[in-house]
């Protein structure tokens, strides 16, 4: 897999996330039902999400593919087990053996639509679980919402749930999917269609993080049909 060693734009969206707690504990609380046993976070950057499994004492990993990432976790989470990983790594069972069967649950949080070869991605993740094991896989939702977002941030594409269902393997059975939030769509549109910006404003995370119970009570009314993500939960067999 090709990719930037270091990446600033990525960076900066991260920090900019960092400042939308509610965001990012709403992002956990969808995972939390399916938390069980040891589990490994893939891409966890600067660990913004992270941070909810650990402060819950879950027995948690966490990886991503850049040293820049994985030198800042391991400074923030000492405790914690820190992987460098490539998801279509030219020898990935080779080089990740160790890893092989022994997640109960392993989550992708804005990650697949990074990777070219999303297929191999998801087959490899499949290895590091444990038999019944689960995937949890977060994805932008819809090619229309294509934009100068996606282009810094380096994403090959957006999702929905077809799409994404079809490049499931074989022995992932799917669990459940849907759609997450919905009124983050407008947003993302007018500030990266209409207004051409390359990184998410800090501001826009700020008003985003107070508005966010309004907009998890938006999701539920709507039945999570609609959303600026997609999510598909699966369970191998």
């Amino acid at each position: 897999m090709e990719y930037k060693e270091f990446d600033f734009e990525g960076e900066e969206t991260l920090k900019h996330m960092s400042h939308a707690n509610r965001l990012n504990h709403w992002m956990y609380s969808q995972i939390k039902p399916y938390v069980k046993g040891k589990i490994l976070e893939i891409g966890s950057g600067i660990g913004n999400i992270s941070q909810y499994f650990i402060e819950d004492n879950t027995d948690i990993e966490l990886s991503d593919i850049r040293d820049q990432y994985t030198d800042f976790l391991k400074s923030k989470f000492p405790k914690n087990k820190i992987h460098k990983l490539d998801l279509v790594h030219p020898n990935f069972d080779t080089e990740y053996a160790h890893l092989h069967g022994q997640f109960s649950l392993v989550f992708a949080l804005n990650v697949v639509e990074h990777i070219e070869d999303d297929k191999l991605a998801l087959e490899n993740i499949q290895k590091l679980l444990k038999p019944q094991g689960i995937t949890y896989i977060l994805v932008p939702a819809y090619n229309f919402l294509y934009n100068n977002f996606d282009k810094a941030l380096y994403h090959f594409r957006r999702y929905n749930k077809k799409s994404l269902s079809a490049i499931f393997p074989t022995n992932a059975h799917k669990i459940k999917t849907w759609y997450f939030n919905f009124v983050g769509i407008f947003g993302w549109y007018i500030v990266g269609n209409i207004l051409k910006k390359e990184i998410i404003p800090e501001s826009n995370m700020k008003l985003y993080n107070i508005l966010t119970p309004i907009f998890k009570v938006v999701d539920f009314i709507i039945l999570r049909k609609m959303g600026l993500s997609v999510v598909l939960v699966s369970k191998k067999i």
